[in-house]
């Protein structure tokens, strides 16, 4: 009998030892916590928010009192899908793909304002609303030309609206602007009319560029034809004249050293008489003195 209680009191005794061990191992556990690599711990103490902020590494807590919520401050990413109206009234369906970062400052006040879920709560509708806004400025046309002007714009009235919370913007793209069918296909007629008319433009400066070619090498060639005309009618003239003549010089009247120069006989003006109908000049026609070359 009293071997029997001993053995209960021991067995009691370990149970008791046992639970003190492991309630002495789960409060040492719970009185440390980690913050990850590129987070922060925002402290709350019986669900009240404090404004301490742990970094990241291993920190003490109060078991059961304290409790930690981590707030991730690496790059994050969001894609929304918008479906709005441009200035023309035409329908665009808009992909914006964001790029963010909580700031470190910020974690308490962000998750005491607004929690965890703070892309779906603030940033996701923030986005809708700056797209709806600044589409509304353009025309379809307009959101396609000056695509790079749109979106320095919604970036700025996002910032705008996401800042104060804490939030930084990293990157804003505007992944793709989708219109209407029927509006694409006027998009494509115009650009199509618009190459048209530019390839009827080189069209038209390369014939006038021909033409003027054309023009200037009819020139040269009419030019060439007449300077040739005019030497062989020279020419012509020249052998008619030699071939009626009798051989005969001009008889000249003067001093008897007077030299005569056949060439003025066969002058410009003799050629022109000849060539004009006027009759033959007759190689026995006396010649005055002043058309004779005279050397001493």
């Amino acid at each position: 009998m009293n071997v029997t209680s001993d053995q209960t009191k021991k067995i009691t005794k370990g149970v008791i030892i046992l639970v003190i061990v492991a309630l002495v191992v789960f409060i040492v556990l719970n009185s440390f916590t980690t913050v990850p690599a590129g987070h922060t711990g925002v402290v709350t103490k019986f669900g009240a928010v404090s404004d301490t902020v742990l970094e990241e590494g291993l920190h003490f807590k109060i078991p059961f009192i304290t409790q930690v919520i981590y707030i991730d401050n690496r790059v994050l990413k969001t894609e929304v899908s918008s479906s709005s109206a441009s200035k023309d009234l035409q329908t665009v369906e808009s992909t914006i793909a964001l790029n963010y970062r909580v700031n470190k400052t910020n974690s308490t006040s962000l998750y005491k304002n607004v929690g965890t879920d703070f892309e779906n709560v603030i940033i996701n509708p923030a986005i809708q609303e700056c797209v709806k806004a600044v589409t509304a400025q353009y025309t379809a046309e307009e959101l396609v030309t000056s695509r790079q002007e749109v979106g320095d714009r919604m970036r700025e009235l996002l910032s705008e609206k996401i800042t104060p919370y804490g939030l930084n913007i990293e990157i804003f793209n505007i992944i793709s602007f989708d219109f209407s069918e029927e509006f694409n296909a006027a998009i494509e007629a115009k650009h199509t009319a618009q190459q048209n008319a530019l390839k009827a433009e080189q069209d038209l400066a390369r014939v006038k560029v021909e033409a003027e070619q054309q023009i200037e090498q009819a020139k040269a060639e009419a030019e060439s034809y007449r300077l040739k005309n005019q030497e062989i009618t020279k020419e012509t003239l020249l052998m008619e004249w030699i071939n009626k003549w009798d051989g005969k010089l001009p008889a000249v009247s003067g001093s008897g050293d007077t030299i005569l120069d056949i060439t003025d006989i066969l002058n410009d003006s003799t050629l022109s008489s000849y060539s004009s109908g006027t009759e033959t000049p007759s190689p026995e026609t006396p010649v005055q003195d002043e058309d004779i070359s005279t050397a001493e």
